[in-house]
This record gives structure tokens, C-alpha cells and sequence, in this order.
């Protein structure tokens, strides 16, 4: 099963929002530090409503401690960014994959989009719009590795 990374969330309802979303899916969730907010944040529980007994939370309070965990269960790393260079819909994935998305203001880093086995965009039709919404784009892109891989809800 897939799962999401979040690699230094700032804004508390979009991390809800996210963590409902992947209650919904049943998909694990892995946030790492620094986080521009507490776990405990009133706004992030919120957001979350009273999903958060139904998500599989991971916090890991640097990256490189993230790819500890990561080594261990293995899988490719799948950097979404709006430099990625394969569009999201047309790469092929595979069930072991993790989804990294970065913070709202700056994305994922360089350091992290480099130990990246791919990088992925969504494509957007108006030049102007920089980006989606941090928990539209976790949701466009875990939905669309869901649909590919057969996972219905």
C-alpha cells in the first residue's frame, strides 16, 4: 500500500485534512520535522475531526531519520514538485511507493527531492497558478496511484 510523507507541513488544517483523507483510504501517514505546528495543534485535530483513532501516524523528527524508516521497509520515493519531470498521470506505480510533498511555502527541499527515485507534477492549464492547495495535491496524486493500482474504496 502506498503511503504519504509530508516533509515539513506548516499549516495545521491541511494536515488534518491530509490525516482524513488517509483515514478514509486506510494509507500511512509519516510527517516529518520540523513541523511548523504541534501534533497537538487544537487547529490540526480539527481539521482532522474524529478521524485521528483511524490514521496510521509516523512522525520522524529530521529526514534523515524518515529514511531510516524508509530503508527499512524499502520502496521508491516519489517526490511531487512543480519541477517534477514525469506528469503524475503517466507514471506507473507501484504498491511500495511513498508520496513526498513538501512544505506549502517552499515545497520539498533539494536535499530530498534528490534522494528522490522520481519526480512527479501535476499539471495545471492556467501558467499563473503556481500550485494546488498542500491536501488537493495529496489527495489528486493518492487517488490517482489508488485508481492505478486497483485499490477501490
Amino acid at each position: 500500500m502506498p503511503q504519504v510523507v509530508l516533509v515539513n507541513p506548516q499549516i495545521p488544517p491541511n494536515t488534518g485534512n491530509i490525516a482524513r483523507t488517509c483515514a478514509a483510504t486506510g494509507t500511512e501517514l509519516h510527517l516529518v520535522g520540523p513541523l511548523g505546528f504541534e501534533i497537538s495543534d487544537r487547529y490540526l485535530k480539527r481539521a482532522g475531526l474524529d478521524y485521528w483513532p483511524y490514521v496510521k501516524l509516523h512522525y520522524h523528527k529530521t529526514f534523515e531519520a524518515f529514511e531510516d524508516a524508509h530503508q527499512k521497509r524499502g520502496g521508491r520515493l516519489l517526490g511531487f514538485s512543480v519541477g517534477g519531470s514525469s506528469s503524475y498521470i503517466q507514471f506507473p506505480y507501484q504498491a511500495d511507493d511513498w508520496l513526498l510533498f513538501g512544505s506549502e511555502t517552499t515545497g520539498l527541499p533539494p536535499t530530498v527531492l534528490s534522494a528522490c527515485d522520481a519526480t512527479l507534477y501535476i499539471p495545471m492549464a492556467e501558467p499563473g497558478v503556481r500550485s494546488l492547495n498542500l491536501s488537493v495535491s495529496v489527495a489528486v496524486g493518492l487517488f490517482e496511484v489508488r485508481r492505478q493500482l486497483g485499490y477501490l474504496l
